[in-house]
């Protein structure tokens, strides 16, 4: 029986030699999660045994459990790198319709061939579906969960349909006398300033469209337009000038007349805070006789809006210098991507060279009941079993689930010092137990040379 005694001992030295060494291999590992090796004394008897003079048989391996513990972070340069900082894994399929999730804590994350984000292994990261717009996330159900794909380029383009301006006149500048000097754009000294906005046309060609502003008289401005340097008529919409139209330009394109309060604020009817939009027709042709769009895109009409996206901010004219205080534009040309953000909350938003942002999704989080019972299977990678509970899904940085760091990998949680002394102390307890087999067997030889 001692023998087996020392025989067990050994077996288990051998298995805590095995953990501790695999420990000390998977140091550089992303996401690995160290080993403990835990043990069990065998004991068995009777009803017929004297339980007091039993000594025991031996030792077993009761678990080999990993330890779920935090690990450093290490923050890289990717921006698809994440790491769970708390509780949670990230859910991994193998294929684009598989519901056969893995669960791991690496996040060493990159892009395939078709955009979607995957691992080294080429596993699909989960995600939930969310508002393009707003970022809403309408489900934290696993089941729906789907793989997450950054597009490189922004949908269609959208043709510009209004500006939004708001800005300052001089109210300092002395006025132009539009009869013996009519506006033109190539003769600086005919009007006082000028500004410029990048608007597209329905193919997504970016155009220029420059406005130009001319004091006439006490508190009285005309605004005048070209459009890739061809002047345009910029029409009134409304009857918050107080005239139909300003003076023609040198070469008979008309501007509009916008008015002042001696507060300088917009002279506009009671319960307006602003003067009525222009109205610029690229339907047309410049003075050449060629088409304002030239490239075949469709015939559009722009509406210059004396005002901010959210209508709160309006032109003024103060003793300053002209400044443009708010200039906007709703169309957009196709954009490529350049940037990619992620939240804590596993929010991904992508930044297109348009000026476009879109959310693309939110990574999935899963956290288990019982962690040590998960299933391993390699590659930092782990399995739902029956020990472990199903998993549990939300979202990261909520509750009980971690946040997620971007641009930033988990580190092994293995302490190598410990793991170096642990190390020795298994080879000690190896050498014990084979000195006792050794001694066990020097017994027996002395006994089987009694004569």
């Amino acid at each position: 029986m001692s023998f087996n005694i020392a025989l067990s001992g050994i077996n288990a030295s051998q298995k805590d030699l095995d953990v501790t060494a695999n420990n000390i291999s998977n140091v550089k590992t992303t996401g690995f999660k160290q080993s403990r090796a835990e043990f069990a004394d065998v004991y068995a008897t009777s009803i017929f045994n004297a339980g007091n003079t039993k000594v025991g048989d031996g030792v077993l391996t009761s678990s080999v459990a990993q330890q779920f513990s935090q690990g450093t972070l290490d923050f890289t340069e990717n921006s698809l790198d994440m790491a769970i900082s708390g509780n949670g894994f990230f859910a991994t399929t193998d294929g684009l319709g598989s519901r056969d999730m893995t669960y791991t804590r690496s996040g060493a994350f990159k892009l395939n061939e078709d955009k979607f984000i995957v691992d080294n292994q080429g596993n699909y990261l989960q995600g939930y579906q969310v508002d393009r717009n707003s970022g809403t996330n309408s489900s934290t159900a696993l089941a729906t969960t789907q793989p997450i794909r950054i597009p490189d380029v922004a949908g269609a383009p959208q043709s510009t349909d209004n500006i939004f301006t708001a800005f300052n006149v001089d109210a300092r500048r002395s006025p132009i006398d539009g009869t013996a000097n009519p506006f033109d754009p190539e003769t600086p000294s005919t009007y006082h300033s000028s500004t410029s906005a990048t608007i597209y046309d329905s193919l997504g060609e970016s155009h220029t469209l420059s406005t130009y502003y001319v004091k006439r008289g006490n508190n009285q401005w005309d605004v005048y337009a070209t459009f890739d340097g061809d002047e345009i008529d910029l029409s009134p919409t409304g009857t918050a000038t107080s005239t139909p139209a300003a003076r023609n330009s040198v070469n008979g394109y008309s501007g509009l007349e916008i008015n002042f309060l001696g507060s300088g604020e917009p002279d506009v009817p009671a319960g307006q805070i602003t003067f009525d939009p222009g109205s610029i027709d690229l339907s047309g042709n410049n003075a050449d006789g060629d088409p304002y769009l030239d490239n075949g895109a469709d015939a559009q009409t722009v509406q210059f809006n004396f005002q901010d996206l959210s209508g709160t901010t309006s032109p003024t004219q103060f003793a300053s210098d002209f400044e443009v205080t708010n200039l906007d534009q709703d169309g957009s040309t196709v954009g490529r991507l350049t940037n990619v953000d992620i939240d804590k909350a596993g929010l991904i938003a992508a930044t297109y060279s348009n000026g476009d942002v879109q959310y693309l999704g939110q990574v999935a989080i899963v956290r288990f009941a019982n962690e040590q019972g998960l299933t391993q299977i390699g590659s930092t990678k782990w399995r739902e079993s029956i020990d472990s509970g199903e998993p549990l899904a939300g979202e990261a940085n909520t509750g009980t689930f971690g946040g997620i760091e971007a641009s930033a990998l988990e580190n092994s949680n293995v302490n190598l010092t410990k793991e170096l002394v642990d190390l020795i102390t298994a080879q000690r307890n190896f050498q014990a137990n084979s000195r006792s087999l050794e001694v066990n067997n020097t017994i027996n030889q002395t006994i089987l040379q009694i004569r």
